[in-house]
Formats: structure tokens, sequence, C-alpha cells
């Protein structure tokens, strides 16, 4: 916006004297809110009491840097011809243009002026410099210019830090730990005034903040859960947020959510105490790698097969990935995968549990599946015949489903392993991780280990 500036007329002289203007910088932001020492007796409630100027520029990250341009003519008799002011804002790894009404040549009458407003988005933190350049003719027709330049600071708010766990062949869940930095500018408090997640194409998140839904109409929050659910941080104090990253489109569903594929984004929207509004966002998040020689790893739900089709599939492609999942396709050539195992049983009682074969490899294979109960724990064993003919599987991809009886022999939480695929054209053997968990509850009934013949074998 620009007041008291009067554009030069047709015809007008150029030889006429001109002014030298003034150049004023301000950043427009609101006033702080004052802290009062704790256990002060001061008992004055003005408004002037509670607002105090800010002792600092205290530009945070994901704020919108907004900056007040004045040019003064203080010359009683000569005006400023064809003024121009320029303003860029130099960050730590680019230059921004920001554009105002004063960028066209304007003449500013004695004593009088012309101002703007310049904003900006700040994306990044470290030393910023607001550029300011001002043009205007000269006596002798020539152009005359002036720079002035203004550093300031931008430090980031919040840290977050983000922990993905694989829940399945197409879900994620994504943990964020925000905590709100102590620095010299964190003078007073912060309010997270929403918290969301933005998924790529064919993915959806959900925020399980553990509330009660306010749409309930006996709905009741405690004072710390409607504490916890304002976002109020204080400097050092840190919130924690849970996503649920599921995909939903039927192309995304077949697919899966392979290792490297990209998530999202966590965008959190933050205020200040005088309603100032920032947002922040978290790095790229994407999906973990299996790790299948952690203890307690089972592949039911854990992604490995997709791992392994998706690794398969970019080999075949000769297209790259942001996870190298080579040694994963070399050690499982054939992956097996529990087909809804169960997530009980009784003891003495055999259950019936089918597996997903899948052959990843360029070329076919005559399998066999083996539970091999040396291999297995002692509370859940195979029951009857442990090996499956296959037969033929075809190559990428190619898949058969096999049935195996478990019987539960002792109480707890076990699980299946001793699963080995033979190939038995070459010989070679691919031991696959421990399939699932299961727990076993009740007490055993001894006249059902009468009719139950356990192998060993």
């Amino acid at each position: 916006m620009s007041r008291t500036a009067a554009v030069p007329p047709p015809g007008s002289s150029a030889d006429e004297p001109s002014a030298v203007p003034t150049l004023r910088v301000m950043r427009l932001q609101s006033p702080a809110l004052h802290n009062p020492a704790a256990g002060s007796l001061d008992n004055q409630a003005a408004l002037h009491n509670s607002l105090c100027l800010p002792e600092s520029l205290g530009v945070y990250v994901g704020e919108t840097f907004t900056a007040y341009l004045g040019v003064l003519n203080t010359s009683t008799r000569q005006s400023i011809r064809r003024l121009t002011v320029l303003a860029q804002l130099q960050t730590p790894s680019n230059r921004w243009q920001l554009p105002s009404l004063l960028e066209k040549g304007v003449d500013v009458n004695p004593a009088n002026g012309v101002d703007a407003i310049v904003a900006h988005a700040i994306e990044e933190p470290g030393q910023h410099i607001l550029r300011v350049e001002v043009g205007y003719r000269t006596n002798d027709g020539g152009l005359q210019t002036f720079r002035k330049f203004y550093r300031f600071q931008v430090v980031n708010p919040l840290t977050i830090q983000q922990t993905t766990i694989r829940m399945g062949d197409s879900q994620c869940f994504v943990s964020l730990s925000v905590t709100y930095n102590k620095t010299a500018d964190a003078t007073g408090p912060l309010v997270i005034a929403n918290a969301a997640f933005r998924p790529v194409d064919g993915l959806v998140a959900r925020l399980l903040d553990g509330h009660v839904s306010e749409s309930t109409p006996d709905a009741k929050m405690s004072a710390l859960q409607l504490l916890d659910k304002s976002g109020l941080l204080q400097p050092g104090s840190i919130v924690r947020y849970l996503f649920q990253i599921e995909a939903t489109s039927r192309e995304a569903v077949l697919k899966g959510i392979a290792a490297g594929d990209l998530l999202g984004q966590a965008v959190l929207t933050w205020r200040k105490a005088m309603g100032e509004t920032g947002q922040i966002y978290s790095a790229s998040i994407y999906c973990p790698p299996v790790q299948p020689d952690q203890e307690h790893f089972v592949t039911h739900r854990s992604g490995l097969s997709v791992d392994v089709a998706a690794a398969a599939a970019q080999r075949a492609q000769s297209t790259p990935s942001a996870v190298d999942q080579t040694l994963l396709t070399n050690r499982f050539p054939v992956t097996v995968e529990p087909i809804d195992p169960p997530r009980r049983m009784l003891p003495n009682v055999p259950t019936r549990v089918q597996f997903l074969v899948v052959n990843h490899s360029q070329q076919a294979m005559t399998l066999q599946l083996q539970m091999r109960v040396a291999d297995m724990q002692q509370g859940l064993v195979a029951c009857g015949t442990t090996f499956t003919n296959l037969g033929v599987v075809q190559p990428d991809g190619g898949s058969k489903v096999a049935t195996t009886r478990l019987v539960a022999l002792e109480t707890g939480l076990w699980r299946v392993q001793g699963c080995v695929v033979v190939d038995l054209a070459s010989g070679r053997e691919i031991p696959q991780p421990p399939l699932f968990s299961v727990m076993v509850v009740g007490e055993p009934n001894p006249s059902d280990n009468d009719n139950t013949q356990i192998s060993r074998q």
C-alpha cells in the first residue's frame, strides 16, 4: 500500500531537482504477553501491564515474516523523482524477491512519504537477510541507488522425531515426538493448534489420540485430558502423537506398503500467545525395512513378503529404490506367509493352518515345505505329516498354498518356527523366520493326548 505518492504527469521536466529519500524498515509483530514472576503481589489488571514489546525478533520457522518499508521525503521544497523500492529476502539456501507497490517509479511530494508491507513465509532456520534497495533520479537525470541490509536469526521452535512401525502388508503406525525447544526467544508458551499427517495418494492417515469422542452426549474429560488435548507447551516440554497410515485404494492394497515407500509428511500448526500462527513440517517419512534377524520377529504382519516382492519387481525392471533390498531377495527367494493364523489355541487340540508360499525368483522351482519339529519351540509343534510337496511353483510371484496341522503342548505365548522351504531340484534349503505368534490358553485335557500323534522326527 502507499500514501501521498504522486505519479509524474506527462511532459514533466526531467531536470527538476530531486530530494534524497530516507528509508525506515520495521518488522510488524504482535506484542508478547507479559509473564509476572511467580508469587508476585502485583494485582494491577490493566491491559497495558499485560503486554510488552518483544525483546528480540523471535522469528520462528513456519511463521510469516512481515516487514514495513517506509520512505520519507524530509525536504520541504524538493520532490523525490521516480522512487523505487526493491526488497529481497536472503535465506541460507535461496533468495526471494518480495513484491510490493513501490517497485514502479513514483514521485514523492515534499514532506510526504510512501510505504509498503512485504511478507514471506519462513521455511528454514539460520541467518536471514532482508535486503532493501532504494532508487531515485538525481538532479542530472541519472539513477542513484543505495542499499540497506537487516540481518536476523531464525530458530526452529519445534523438534520433531518420528518412529515408524509396520503393522501388516498395508498398514503402518507413525509416532511423533514433538519438543518445544529451549531458546533465548522461547519466553512464553506455544500451543499446537493442529497435528495432521498428509499421506501420499492411495493412503489415508488417522490420528489416534485416545480421547473421549466429543460427539458422545455423555462425554466427559478430566482436567488432565483437557490439558493434554489443548496442546499447550512450555519451553522444554514434549508432546506425542500417533498416526495410523493405511492403504485404501485397491491398487495400494494389492501392492502393499513396501520398505522405502513414501508415506507422507506430518504438519503441525502452532500459535503464539497473541495468536500468531505458523506451520512446521516434518521430514518425509518412509516405510522402514523389515528386520528378520531381530529378536521376537515374526513374518505375520511384518511386511516381509511385500518387501521381497517389491525388491524382485525393481530388480526385474532395473529401477532404483530408496532402500537396497538385494540381500533380502538373495536370502529369501521364496517366502512363506501364514493365512489368517489363529490368535489363540487350546492345549492338545490340533489346529489347521494354511501358508502361502511365493516364488520371487526368476526361475521355476520344485518346492517342498517342511516343518522341522526339532527346531520348533517345546510348547508348539507340528502334528502329523511335517512336510508338503508343492510341485513346480512358477517364477516372478507364482504361489502355492500348503496346509499344516499344529498342536500346543503347554500354555503360554509361543512362536511357530522351524519352517524350511527346500528346492528339490537343487537341494537348496531356504530357512524361514518365525511365522507367527499364538497364545495357548486353558488347561490341557489328558484324554485328548491319547488321540493326538506328535511327530518329532
